[in-house]
């Protein structure tokens, strides 16, 4: 159905039945239900619990089998599935066709969608000419999103049993709207709070690495050079002049290792751009003469937490390395996936690959990616056969992400 075609009949489209026993002489049955989404709510202040508690409650009390969540990207406005709750297999296992807009978000956007009374049963364009795998589900309830007038996104849920939605369950909806804006408003106040928190102190480690290690360093190898020059005219120079070299380049060396970290701390690796633009500027950095690259990614507009985007993208940068240094491949797949539930990249290589049981303890590369991931809650799995190519798989679960911040 074209948007054109919906907007003739977006007044007196069938509704879905919403399973409230009673509802409209009922009110003790609404009062419990906008308490127990209330609570769940209050309890927590990570926006994908937030989501995912309403769309569990939402399912449970209403009776409706199905519900996702988009919210807007805070910075580029683009729409990204941000929870989701029993999905139809047809867009579970294909998770490309929850991308992009659709009839909902369209007429949202335009401004269509501003209030109970606009909320109204659409065909739904991503499950338009599925016929399999779709569990009955062809029509969908949308109700908007907002925070003291900003547009956040949509909820929408749905069952496979219909009937015109009364008042009293539209402003159910509505209510329920209401408060999941206010609290991803308070997540998102939350999760900046500590993003401050975690660069006030990422600079603050920088200050001391800064005035104390690097200093006394620097220090040090003043002292060593003055020792070394005075030595010139000693009869043991030929005994001590080699010692002082090796302290001297060894100092310089820490020196510079403590300049990066400095400098990592107080930036990260990203640079002010997007996880897939990172990695789309580190694939246009690699060698012209080497394997070639081709990059894909789902859930672009899906914002992650700086630690995971930063992690990611070292796990990226070390295994492009790696298939530079040692894979003699002549070309490489690296995808991108972000769902609701976890971040997901993938780097395949059909180079000479090597035998994983065997894996040499020095392998440095390697060993960073998986604490890095581990750091991260998440798994990393390395698969490859010598002659084979590698292919390497790291998964960051994305419940509580909030509360995670390590060393980028």
């Amino acid at each position: 159905m074209s948007k054109n075609e919906s907007n003739k009949g977006l007044g007196s489209v069938t509704h879905p039945r919403l399973h409230v026993a009673s509802f409209e002489n009922d009110r003790s049955a609404e009062l419990k239900i906008i308490s127990e989404i209330a609570q769940g709510l209050n309890g927590s202040v990570d926006i994908r619990e937030a989501l995912q508690t309403t769309l569990a409650h939402v399912a449970q009390l209403l009776g409706l089998e199905t519900g996702w969540i988009w919210l807007l990207n805070e910075e580029t406005g683009s729409s990204y599935l941000a929870a989701s709750q029993n999905l139809p297999p047809a867009l579970a296992q294909n998770p490309r066709r929850m991308e992009g807009s659709c009839y909902c978000l369209d007429i949202y956007h335009d401004g269509e969608m501003a209030g109970a009374a606009n909320i109204s049963v659409v065909s739904c364009s991503r499950l338009k000419n599925l016929v399999e795998d779709t569990n009955g589900l062809t029509y969908h309830a949308s109700i908007p999103l907002y925070a003291h007038g900003k547009e956040l996104g949509l909820l929408n849920v749905a069952s496979n049993d219909w009937k015109e939605l009364s008042a009293d369950e539209l402003q159910l909806l509505h209510t329920v709207g209401d408060m999941l804006g206010i609290a991803i408003e308070r997540a998102r106040l939350f999760e900046d709070s500590l993003e401050m928190g975690a660069v006030n102190e990422r600079n603050r480690l920088a200050r001391e690495i800064h005035d104390t290690l690097a200093q006394g360093l620097a220090a040090i190898v003043l002292q060593l050079e003055t020792a070394d020059a005075l030595l010139e005219t000693s009869p043991e120079r030929e005994k001590l002049s080699p010692l002082i070299t090796k302290a001297v380049t060894t100092a310089q060396e820490n020196l510079e290792e403590a300049r990066r970290s400095v400098m990592g701390l107080r930036a990260t690796p990203l640079d002010g751009c997007t996880l897939a633009e990172a990695l789309r500027r580190t694939v246009r950095s690699l060698p012209s003469d080497g394997p070639s690259v081709d990059f894909s990614i789902i859930g672009e507009d899906a914002p992650l937490p700086t630690a995971i985007e930063a992690g990611l993208l070292r796990v990226a940068q070390e295994a492009l390395n790696n298939v530079q240094a040692h894979a003699q491949a002549d070309s490489v797949e690296m995808w991108l996936s972000v769902t609701p539930e976890q971040a997901e990249l993938e780097i395949r290589d059909n180079g000479i690959g090597f035998d994983v049981q065997t894996m040499p303890q020095n392998r440095f590369g390697l060993l960073g990616m998986n604490e890095r991931v581990k750091l991260l809650e998440g798994t990393l799995h390395i698969e490859s056969t010598p002659g084979q190519g590698t292919h390497i798989r790291a998964q960051i679960p994305l419940h509580n992400a909030h509360l995670r911040d390590v060393s980028s």
